[in-house]
């Protein structure tokens, strides 16, 4: 009688214990009420600043490169002909591309220019002043920049990832969670927190996307530096069976082992 009355004491520690800690991986809680974010923002974090990363390619011939139907010239570049060369992409491999920080000072060092600034502009305003620059070198010199530090970090159900924006500025949540693999039957559809701006002291909305209203009141344009979590659908018996079951194992046997002391005393 004392060893079950034992047992269901232990159990009932255990669960009650487990109820409060099972949810300590749930990430970026908030207190009090939050509102719709602002939007007027979102064209700012797409001008070059200090400290961006870019990918500049540069091709000759106005381009002609990037509208070969017939693959012609990059035939003649692999039989060692000449057409349009470049920069940065030319060789289309994307995971070895070359990057080129803005310094605190605005400029970007690159190939053959050398330093030029280019904090403040816009990515159009980048390719005209880059395109001036490389007309001493090339002919009919056409420029591509591209941004390779824009980016939004997708946290909680929906996995840890670093979705890049990289040229789009008119991204929404919704693309985001796509390309994120979304979240079907692990995530709180009611429970996305948008956080925004800097993390001392951030912004952050609480969106609802189960129900048309709700998207309809939210702000689902995303910027570049955002964080979107989704909160985790909470499967309360398994986790705490996961988290207490070694703990439970190890009491379980530490009173086994003590009562079989104390019964092989009483004998003796």
């Amino acid at each position: 009688m004392k060893t079950n009355l034992l047992y269901s004491l232990l159990v009932f520690v255990l669960i009650q214990s487990s109820c409060r800690v099972y949810r300590q991986d749930i990430m970026l809680q908030v207190k009090e009420e939050t509102q719709k974010l602002k939007e007027t923002e979102a064209e700012r974090t797409y001008i070059i600043q200090h400290f961006d990363l870019l990918d500049v390619s540069v091709y000759t011939n106005n381009g002609e490169r990037l509208v070969d139907p017939n693959a012609m010239l990059m035939r003649e570049l692999a039989a060692g002909g000449s057409g349009g060369g470049g920069i940065g992409m030319q060789n289309m491999n994307l995971q070895n591309r070359p990057q080129y920080m803005v310094q605190e000072n605005g400029e970007a060092r690159l190939p053959m220019v050398g330093n030029i600034a280019l904090a403040g502009l816009s990515l159009h305003q980048a390719d005209s002043i880059l395109a001036i620059a490389y007309s001493t070198y090339y002919k009919e010199p056409f420029v591509i920049t591209r941004f390779l530090n824009k980016r939004v970090i997708v946290l909680g159900a929906a996995g840890g990832q670093v979705i890049p924006l990289e040229n789009n500025q008119h991204v929404n949540l919704l693309e985001v969670l796509a390309l994120a693999g979304g979240f079907e039957g692990t995530g709180k559809a009611h429970n996305i927190r948008l956080i925004r701006g800097n993390l001392d002291d951030p912004q952050v909305q609480i969106i609802d996307l189960s129900t048309i209203e709700g998207m309809r009141m939210a702000s689902l344009q995303v910027q570049s530096g955002d964080i979107i979590y989704v909160e985790p659908i909470r499967r309360i018996l398994p986790e705490t069976i996961r988290d207490i079951g070694p703990v439970l194992g190890l009491v379980s046997s530490l009173i086994t082992f003590t009562l079989f002391v104390i019964t092989l005393g009483n004998n003796n």
